[in-house]
């Protein structure tokens, strides 16, 4: 069903762009990722290094673990749509600047997977098993995983008195 309705909106969207309206379902998508890679680049650069240990409650994650967890599944993610399979180590670092290379890292590994996305092979299947998805499905699925953890992230800021990227005046 799912894989129905994504091939019926690409279809619909093609149809729109070869009448000149425009749309491209993949410049649609490279816009929505590169929008929420920049939020939470800035994000985990305006958390000070001391507040990487912050837990807004005892039951949730540290900031530094957010990021982790943020460059772990990125890597997974975006390593399917490339055929590669990255395991991702962030989960294993505390430290500010380490968690900040990983994110990097898998920000690199995300960048390709964007940049191989085109409207022609948007609906072809990647990843295998449970994990196969169509190229299009899979990267809007690491999306929107980065806006629910940037929400998260946002929490821990204003908690700390730092203003989200997405809310500084000016963007």
């Amino acid at each position: 069903m799912k894989f129905t309705v994504i091939a019926l909106s690409l279809s619909i969207a093609a149809v729109a762009h070869a009448q000149g309206g425009g749309a491209s379902p993949a410049n649609e998508a490279k816009q929505a990722y590169n929008r929420v890679k920049s939020v939470l680049t800035k994000a985990a650069e305006k958390m000070p290094d001391a507040d990487y240990s912050f837990k807004p409650m005892p039951e949730m994650r540290p900031f530094g673990a957010l990021i982790a967890h943020i460059a772990d599944v990125q890597s997974r993610m975006c390593g399917a749509v490339t055929g590669s399979s990255p395991a991702g180590s962030a989960s294993s670092k505390t430290a500010k600047a380490d968690l900040m290379a990983a994110l990097n890292e898998s920000f690199a590994a995300c960048d390709k997977a964007v940049d191989s996305l085109t409207d022609q092979n948007a609906l072809e299947a990647v990843g295998s098993g449970r994990m196969q998805r169509s190229r299009i499905g899979a990267i809007y699925g690491m999306i929107i995983h980065n806006n629910e953890e940037y929400g998260y992230a946002s929490v821990y800021l204003r908690l700390k008195n730092v203003v989200p990227p997405s809310s500084e005046g000016g963007r």
